[in-house]
């Protein structure tokens, strides 16, 4: 039995079709949004990784763990529930898993919990997340989840952690990584030079597959297939939507505007800020991330270029929102 928490989310679901795609028997859990697949070979679940009795039960039989369910946010507001989903939940998830006999568990963190702001030198899964490396709270959660699954392994778990970069995929555009598509669809005028890693949802999948099924346990492994600036990522969409691409440059001093503005607009409205200073400090930063150790493990896997995840992107979300 294969099960996977966070089913309706984007790498979730990209999951869960490609196990089933494979002639896989899948159960998944989801919280808040049921899952929009329907195979008769998969058993979806309503389950909240904060509910240890509802994870006792899903995990009744499982063999092979992959832990998707997560929370992103770069919103002080929500320290609180980031640190109770990103690190009690998994916390939960890891116990569940040694009390039940789960053979394998794959983890998915992210490059945040490695500390991402480091100019000039390559992040690699050596580096460990610190105050002066890292810029978000977010960061924080996912590091200090990962240290519940250090622990689970100290208990006998057998386990791979996969600290995806930027993910790129085809899920709801008004949250999560697929909000920049939506951006730029709108023809978001501004750009940074900054540099970041991305990586195709389908290739995150394929990767955590692949571990999952070969010999390799306890290790992480960074997933990144290209280290591109946001104006290229971002005028890359508008020319797929047909769209007018990013032209006005951000520079420091406008950043720090920006997101005191925001911030100040979101005590009035209660609304979310666009821009908060982690994300603006995360725009304006140099990062390259080096996906050396995971391609010499796996040396036959070949990353999707950026262009063509971008291109195959785009065509899906204007089929989907019917624009």
């Amino acid at each position: 039995m294969i099960l996977v928490t966070g089913g309706s989310g984007l790498v979730g679901s990209a999951l869960i079709s490609q196990l089933l795609a494979q002639g896989n028997v899948v159960c998944a859990t989801y919280n808040n949004t049921p899952l929009s697949i329907c195979n008769p070979k998969l058993v979806s679940v309503k389950c909240d990784i904060l509910d240890t009795i509802e994870l006792e039960e899903a995990m009744q039989g499982v063999t092979q763990l992959y832990h998707c369910a997560a929370m992103v946010s770069f919103q002080k507001k929500d320290k609180e529930q980031l640190f109770k989903i990103n690190i009690e939940g998994t916390a939960n998830v890891v116990n569940a898993a040694v009390d039940a006999g789960v053979k394998k568990m794959v983890h998915v963190s992210s490059v945040s919990a490695l500390g991402r702001i480091r100019e000039d030198e390559k992040v690699t899964e050596e580096m460990a997340w610190t105050e002066e490396s890292s810029n978000s709270i977010y960061g924080k959660s996912k590091y200090l989840g990962e240290m519940e699954v250090w622990r689970g392994i100290g208990e006998g778990l057998e386990a791979v952690i996969v600290n995806p970069s930027l993910i790129l995929g085809s899920g709801d555009w008004n949250k999560g990584s697929s909000e920049i598509f939506k951006s730029a669809y709108y023809e978001f005028p501004w750009y940074s030079e900054g540099v970041t890693g991305v990586v195709d949802v389908n290739d995150v999948v394929r990767a955590m597959i692949l571990l999952m099924n070969s010999e390799i346990k306890n290790e992480k492994f960074i997933l990144n297939a290209e280290n591109l600036s946001y104006k290229e990522i971002f005028t890359g969409m508008a020319n797929c939507f047909g769209k007018k691409p990013p032209y006005k440059k951000v520079t420091p001093l406008i950043v720090a505007m920006v997101w005191r503005w925001e911030s100040i607009k979101s005590m009035f409205t209660g609304k979310d800020a666009m821009v908060t200073k982690e994300t603006a400090v995360t725009a304006l930063a140099t990062v390259y991330f080096d996906n050396t150790k995971f391609l010499k493990a796996m040396p036959g896997f070949n990353f999707t270029p950026v262009n063509e995840t971008i291109k195959n992107t785009c065509a899906t979300l204007l089929q989907r929102n019917h624009l």
